[in-house]
């Protein structure tokens, strides 16, 4: 199978025109097939289940690791009077988690753009919440039993790989950021 070479590609604010050549360390291979399956499960994802696939996702990650709650001030703060799936700051953040088409959306060309700004921003609210590489593989698992919920008529070994593959690389990237962060 013939496969279009994809990468994480960071964008700068304003780039030049001519730019969109990623650095070679920042290239990982993901095919025109897997650039198709992720877009399709998004995009039946997206409209008005989204609200409720994001908070599922974040219960997902509470219920393998308990302990990652207390990384959220809005929770730890709140005590346990409002069960999470009620409680208003958590459904807002994972809306907005959930939903951040911007930080990593796949283009026509098949790379994986990641915006400097939002990259830079992920990565110091990655490292001041003390996130490790292993909360990085709970979030994965999270989110592909999420993916999996959200369309089992769509899920295939194919369409968990082209997940995997599109996760890894924005994980890598956001790590990266988190030892620049963390050296500043």
């Amino acid at each position: 199978m013939a496969a279009a070479a994809a990468a994480v590609v960071v964008e700068e604010e304003d780039p030049p025109a001519a730019a969109g050549a990623p650095s070679p360390e920042a290239t990982t291979t993901f095919s025109e097939e897997q650039e198709k399956l992720v877009l399709s499960a998004w995009n039946a994802m997206k409209g008005e289940p989204a609200a409720d696939i994001a908070l599922k996702f974040f219960l997902r990650i509470f219920e393998i690791a308990p302990a990652a709650k207390q990384m959220f001030s809005f929770l730890r703060d709140s005590g346990d009077d409002v069960p999470l799936e009620n409680h208003p700051k958590l459904k807002s953040h994972a809306v907005t988690v959930f939903a951040c088409e911007s930080a990593t959306q796949l283009r026509k060309t098949g790379d994986v753009k990641v915006r400097e700004a939002t990259l830079r921003r992920l990565g110091a609210t990655h490292a001041n919440a003390g996130v490790a590489n292993a909360h990085f593989e709970v979030v994965k698992t999270a989110l592909l039993d999420t993916i999996k919920d959200a369309v089992p008529e769509m899920w295939s070994p194919e369409m968990k790989g082209a997940w995997e593959e599109a996760y890894d690389q924005l994980a890598a990237a956001i790590k990266e950021e988190m030892k620049k962060a963390a050296s500043a």
